[in-house]
């Protein structure tokens, strides 16, 4: 594997690392602000958690898509 293939496989998992770890933020925020209401619909409510689970699933994805396609083709 060439040194510039490694590169892109490492970004490609830290940006899916990024991406699962957003949505795992997005989940806490949500459980967290649940307890109070108020707050949490003054935040944005469920559309904020929404927005931020469909940007970092798209991370997600398209980091483990470009890891895949680096690893497969081998180049």
């Amino acid at each position: 594997m060439v040194s510039q293939s490694v590169g892109a496989a490492g970004m490609g998992i830290l940006a899916a690392v990024l991406g699962a770890g957003g949505i795992a933020a997005a989940l806490r925020t949500r459980r967290h602000r649940a307890g109070n209401p108020e707050a949490y619909a003054s935040a944005g409510g469920i559309f904020y958690t929404v927005a931020q689970i469909g940007c970092s699933g798209l991370l997600l994805v398209g980091g483990a898509a470009l890891a895949v396609i680096v690893l497969v083709t081998g180049r």
